[in-house]
């Protein structure tokens, strides 16, 4: 080859093919977008739609333009092929249908496609905007519009479901629905937050805190969760960790009146009234919550436990004032006279009811105002599963007995989870599962006793008590009392049921109990019997301190009702 001949093949421009596809011709589109040059972004979109004819994307596009055109029916037929024909999934083509729908005046339809977007669309991408055409079609069309639900709200509708029951007490109808939300949605903090605190309530403290943890993984300045694990570490005395976020939550200053509310509420319980009564005081100020007697209550609180006895006078008589009706706040102003000479410890709780003792003083007599109470009153009722987890010996022992009366299928589950908590008291639990047969649950219940879970098997079902007597306790106590030691978990648990059983089949007809011991003795006499343990006349006389014309006289008596004797293959009493 001639020099000449390579110089000019040397010069000649590098040439660089063009690669003619769906994204090249995308990107022209939007070029001509940019310009409002619809013609050519139709051009570009429909050949996108020829090298791509699958991918709905591009055909949404090419709708998008023809609807920008003025050319709504062209628009419909192609979101009308994408629903039907390429991607059912992509329902965001009903809002591009209803919109198309509106501009045509085609009100009805565009209500239809409307519906469908709402009704099926996850994502929620045009909520804002669908609200607005509610609007234009309310209007247009005189009437409101049905709409069954929400999908992409759905979690929000489930979670203030969830706080409601919560709040009324529900915890194990709350956190089965918060767990699914969260299974559905893992980044929704508010119901993870609600989750952990339903978690606490129901004594389930590890996988409280364990929650609260993940939401503060994810945003460490969470204030409910800050707030909530603050609670956690007060009863679960964990001082260390307790005055950190003490410290960390003093720095920081809420604005919002949740948050405000939230902070001061937690700071009051973890001890910190003062800083508590600053932000009460800040609540109160703004109007916003000033109508709330429990916000004058919980203001109260705080002032009586600073010493300013005049201003928790004046938030009381304010409290009072706005809920003549209430108890309450006449309650802690007759106290507060104690409180200020020292007769009296100024109450720590910050709950807007009467204390666990005095309302059990109030109902003693009345078992039905409590069973209404309950029933009626979220803040009672939660109040009540509050102090079975967190009262003293004495409270929850009065709550156990109390939610009997109830005897929902909530109660029942938190008496369930009370029996396997292995922080509580063997006592409490035997009178958890004394209350669970009483109210006719029969099925087996699991208890951990001294650190060892067992099972109690299912008894035979028998009629539901309505109440339960002072005085059948008393029975129950001495005989447990005189058996401790000597009969392991289950053979107590066994003497429990003969003794609930018994009662149920003479109720309402039940014997004068007189004397105590003599029914106790002869509860251990047929629970040995059942056990086919050997026990002696002088065992049961000098341990109960009853004779044994007694024991045999009430023995015969629980057997009459409860065929124990035909069931064992017994003729007559005997004592070994």
């Amino acid at each position: 080859m001639s020099q000449r001949k390579r110089a000019a093949k040397s010069r000649r421009p590098k040439v660089i093919p063009m690669r003619l596809d769906a994204t090249f011709f995308f990107e022209r589109a939007v070029q001509s977008l940019d310009r409002y040059h619809y013609d050519k972004a139709l051009k570009y979109f429909r050949r996108a739609v020829e090298y791509e004819p699958e991918n709905p994307v591009n055909h949404c596009n090419m709708a998008g333009i023809l609807s920008e055109m003025g050319r709504y029916e062209e628009s419909n037929v192609i979101l009308r092929s994408v629903l039907d024909q390429i991607d059912p999934a992509m329902t965001e083509c009903y809002y591009y249908l209803a919109n198309n729908y509106a501009n045509m005046e085609l009100f009805e339809a565009a209500e239809e496609a409307l519906v469908r977007y709402l009704e099926n669309d996850l994502e929620g991408q045009f909520l804002d905007e669908s609200d607005e055409l509610l609007d234009l079609l309310h209007y247009e069309l005189n009437r409101p519009t049905k709409l069954v639900t929400i999908k992409a709200k759905e979690n929000i509708y489930a979670h203030d479901k969830a706080r409601e029951l919560l709040e009324a007490g529900h915890f194990a109808e709350a956190v089965k629905m918060l767990e699914e939300i969260i299974g559905r949605e893992p980044d929704f903090l508010a119901a993870r937050n609600n989750l952990g605190l339903a978690y606490y309530y129901m004594g389930l403290f590890d996988k409280s805190v364990a929650t609260i943890t993940e939401v503060l993984d994810s945003e460490p300045g969470n204030l409910h969760a800050l707030c909530n694990l603050a609670i956690f570490y007060q009863h679960s005395n964990q001082e260390g960790p307790l005055q950190a976020l003490i410290e960390k939550l003093n720095k920081t200053v809420p604005f919002h009146p949740e948050h405000v509310f939230k902070m001061a509420t937690t700071l009051g319980i973890v001890g910190e009234h003062r800083e508590a009564y600053v932000h009460f005081r800040r609540l109160l100020k703004t109007g916003e919550l000033s109508s709330e007697p429990s916000l004058h209550h919980f203001a109260a609180v705080a002032a009586v436990n600073l010493k300013r006895y005049d201003d928790a006078e004046k938030h009381w008589k304010q409290a009072e004032k706005l809920d003549s009706e209430s108890p309450v706040p006449a309650f802690y102003l007759r106290r507060l006279e104690k409180v200020r000479t020292g007769e009296e410890t100024p109450p720590t709780h910050y709950h807007y009811h009467l204390p666990f003792e005095e309302q059990f003083r109030e109902w003693e007599h009345s078992p039905g105002q409590v069973t209404d109470a309950l029933k009626r009153d979220p803040l009672i009722r939660s109040s009540f599963f509050w102090a079975l987890r967190h009262g003293d010996r004495r409270t929850k022992v009065q709550v156990i007995q109390a939610l009997g009366l109830v005897a929902d299928e909530e109660v029942i589950e938190a008496l369930k989870a009370f029996l396997i908590d292995a922080d509580e008291e063997d006592e409490l639990k035997r009178v958890a599962v004394l209350v669970l047969r009483s109210i006719g649950v029969q099925d087996s219940l699991s208890v951990t006793f001294s650190g060892r879970t067992l099972t109690l098997e299912a008894r035979r079902k028998s009629a539901k008590l309505p109440v339960w007597d002072s005085a059948w306790q008393a029975v129950l106590e001495q005989a447990l009392e005189g058996m401790s030691g000597r009969y392991d978990v289950v053979q107590q648990h066994d003497m429990m049921t003969l003794w609930v059983d018994y009662l149920s089949r003479v109720y309402p007809e039940v014997p004068k109990l007189h004397k105590s011991t003599g029914w106790a003795a002869a509860l251990e006499y047929w629970t040995a019997k059942m056990h086919r343990r050997t026990v002696t006349y002088a065992d049961l006389v000098n341990r109960y301190g009853v004779s044994q014309a007694s024991i045999s006289r009430y023995a015969n008596r629980i057997d009459e009702a409860c065929g124990i004797r035909e069931k064992l293959d017994l003729t007559t009493p005997s004592f070994y």
